[in-house]
């Protein structure tokens, strides 16, 4: 495994790898599909990815296995939370991983280069939403001592979503 800080020349990749690993994890809620790839042009095109990564508060990476492309993260350097009443706090705003890679621990690797950075950079806090029924990522981070903090909804087009806020203190 292999994990390097990303660039605009690994834009294609991460558009690819946010379509795929979200429809994984959460096409299945979606009983209407173009609802689901009208989400994804809106959020993971090749365009909206670019423009992200080149904002000076975005940290992307991407994870390979044997040079295949098989996850991604992206921190939110400065992200204020309405949960969290400090300055210094940044937000794990995506770690997605290929399901038939979930087993390598690829998701823990992408975690912690992430909040290795957000310390570098000067973070206090770390924060990230969660959907309330993916127990799964849910566990991996309470396993990784991130603590509830709230509770929030996230509307993809009819369909809204209860969401748990959790965090960590880097200290």
């Amino acid at each position: 495994m292999n994990i390097r800080e990303a660039n605009i020349a690994d834009a294609e990749i991460i558009s690819q790898l946010a379509q795929t690993t979200f429809d994984e994890t959460f096409g299945h809620l979606f009983p209407n599909r173009e609802v689901l790839l009208a989400y994804f042009e809106k959020t993971f095109s090749l365009e909206k990815i670019q423009s992200s990564i080149q904002k000076e508060n975005n940290v992307f990476w991407v994870a390979f296995v044997e040079d295949i492309p098989v996850g991604y993260a992206k921190l939110k350097i400065h992200s204020p939370s309405q949960f969290i009443a400090k300055e210094k706090i940044g937000q794990l705003q995506k770690i997605y991983v290929l399901k038939e890679y979930l087993s390598m621990k690829i998701g823990l690797e992408l975690q912690n280069t992430l909040l290795q950075k957000a310390k570098e950079l000067g973070r206090e806090y770390i924060w990230l939403s969660v959907y309330k029924e993916n127990s799964r990522a849910i566990n991996f981070y309470k396993k990784n001592a991130f603590n509830q903090i709230g509770k929030h909804q996230f509307q993809i087009g009819p369909y809204v979503f209860d969401f748990i806020a959790m965090s960590l203190l880097l200290s």
